[in-house]
């Protein structure tokens, strides 16, 4: 089956009244579209300029008439207030879940792990798998602050013994699982959208991984109230925002990290990377290596040994 695309772009106070039209017409409803403005790093995004509203008309016998009828309720609504002219463009039908699954392919990361959609076989036996379902958290592995974070995780299970490691904001839990392949006895992660901590748990069950994942919602504070198994560890990922790292400095970070233990921070542009070595430097921790994908960069950061 084919479709035909009908899209008009127009400002907010039209959009609902053109949205309804045709609506009358799509059998499987109609999307806008808008574009979004950002203040800073952390804001969430307003809405702002016009609005697309889309629908898409069934290629049949009757696809002229409809057009007609659609066009003519448009024509009725111009009277009310000007309309613009519809644009049409032809959509071949397929199947979109396969379509999306397409553009998912393994990605090896430094010399042990792979990451492996869900649905696919690894490509290299020999390497540690971490299969993720891309369709369901922030942390699919596609993403070089995830594949920056999983290098320097990789470089410590290299020289340490991991025994419990704490992943805030796990995401998609690909850090935590991956925390745990490498080594680890213990993980917990935290996030403070719950969607996430299901994500996580589903993507734990799909790794075999169970009770030694620790998830909750939560972030620094509720580590360190003691809300969890453990309160610091010798190994803390934080594959988050620059801006929310600087913060969560404030709230107590550092404290999650063992005396002489590590943490790998990501998610942070080029730019910003002095802030945060700063705010992590101001906070007792000394830098100690870094990676660097396009625009983005992580680094890993040690606690100082408890004085004697």
């Amino acid at each position: 089956m084919n479709w035909l695309e009908v899209s008009l772009t127009v400002d907010g106070e039209l959009a609902e009244s053109v949205a309804d039209v045709l609506a009358r017409y799509a059998p499987n409803g109609v999307m806008t579209e808008q574009g979004v403005r950002f203040v800073n790093d952390e804001d969430e995004g307003t809405a702002t300029g016009p609005i697309t509203v889309r629908a898409y008309l069934e290629v049949n016998d009757q696809l002229e008439e409809t057009r007609q009828k659609l066009e003519e309720s448009l024509y009725f609504l111009g009277m009310i207030q000007p309309v613009p002219a519809p644009s049409y463009k032809q959509i071949a039908d397929q199947n979109w879940m396969e379509a999306w699954k397409q553009h998912y392919k393994p990605i090896l990361i430094a010399r042990r792990l792979v990451i492996v959609p869900a649905w696919l076989d690894s490509p290299q036996p020999e390497r540690i798998p971490i299969k993720i379902n891309p369709g369901m958290a922030f942390g699919t592995g596609t993403h070089p602050t995830t594949q920056l974070c999983l290098e320097l995780a990789e470089v410590f299970a290299d020289s340490h013994e991991l025994s419990t490691a704490i992943d805030v904001g796990c995401g998609s839990g690909i850090l935590s699982i991956a925390a745990l392949k490498l080594g680890a006895e213990k993980v917990l992660g935290v996030d403070i959208d719950v969607e996430s901590v299901r994500n996580s748990r589903e993507n734990a069950e799909m790794n075999g991984i169970g009770d030694e994942l620790i998830l909750g919602q939560g972030s620094v504070t509720e580590v360190l109230a003691g809300q969890f198994a453990f309160q610091s560890a010798p190994l803390v990922l934080a594959n988050i925002l620059a801006p929310i790292i600087i913060r969560l400095f404030g709230m107590g970070l550092a404290d999650l990290v063992e005396p002489g233990g590590t943490i790998i921070l990501s998610g942070i542009l080029a730019e910003q990377e002095q802030n945060v070595i700063e705010a992590g430097q101001a906070h007792g921790l000394t830098f100690v290596e870094r990676r660097q994908m396009g625009d983005w960069v992580a680094f890993s950061m040690q606690r100082g040994e408890l004085s004697k």
